[in-house]
């Protein structure tokens, strides 16, 4: 078990973007924080109005994007132009090279996210785009797919033997999570609220990744909103 409390990680300040890394990330490098097995990347990201990441390249990674507030305008060099807020889930698999652009889609309101890279299962695929809106799906004290190697239960599909899931927990609700795969892990990232796991309690932005489990219990202390990713070690 490795756990990564929120006010540990990685920071970075450019004025128009503020960035918490999970794991190492451009200039924050700890090499005990490398990713958990195929899980690359977990940045957590606030962009101000109007601002936003130029075209720059991509090659042989998924990227998965999830907005947690505002409103973000993607770009690609596959003919992509979309607008994804919170409740819709992006997907890119940039394969054997995409170039994107990522910006603020307003002009007076911050934008939120998690981008989230995982190492692809194949190199050298086609690159490819995907967004879905969950926000209709009901999570509450139950756990929803959004990201699988087969789109099961409509969720949208990644180059990995990797699930996403996400729940909204009610205070003193529980939910329980098999295990999917084989072979992998799974880590357990708190979007909000307060979650106990085990023996520990886990808070907004606290993540604990899990190399042995069959079954987890989330338990919520406050109603929270939690993602879990399961990915091969």
């Amino acid at each position: 078990m490795i756990q990564h409390l929120s006010e540990t990680r990685g920071a970075a300040d450019h004025g128009w973007l503020k960035s918490r890394h999970t794991f190492s990330f451009g200039e924050y490098h700890n090499p005990e924080r490398m990713g958990f097995g195929v899980l690359r990347v977990i940045n957590d990201d606030a962009v101000d109005p109007g601002m936003g990441f130029g075209t720059h390249p991509h090659r042989d990674m998924e990227i998965v994007s999830i907005p947690l507030e505002g409103a973000l305008q993607h770009r690609d060099s596959v003919g992509t132009s979309s607008v994804i807020k919170k409740g819709e889930v992006q997907i890119m698999s940039a394969g054997t090279g995409i170039q994107h652009s990522e910006f603020n889609a307003s002009s007076t309101e911050l934008v939120k996210f998690l981008q989230i890279w995982v190492r692809p299962k194949k190199l050298g695929v086609e690159p490819r785009y995907e967004q879905k809106n969950f926000s209709t799906v009901d999570k509450t004290n139950r756990i929803v797919t959004v990201v699988s190697p087969d789109g099961r239960e409509g969720s949208i599909t990644i180059n990995q033997d990797a699930f996403f899931s996400l729940t909204d927990l009610k205070a003193q609700k529980t939910v329980s999570y098999e295990r999917r795969g084989k072979g992998t892990g799974l880590y357990v990232f708190v979007i909000s609220g307060s979650v106990d796991l085990q023996d520990l309690t886990l808070n907004a932005r606290d993540g604990v990744g899990l190399d042995v489990f069959d079954v987890i219990e989330l338990r919520a202390q406050e109603d929270a909103e939690v993602l879990l990713l399961e990915v091969p070690l």
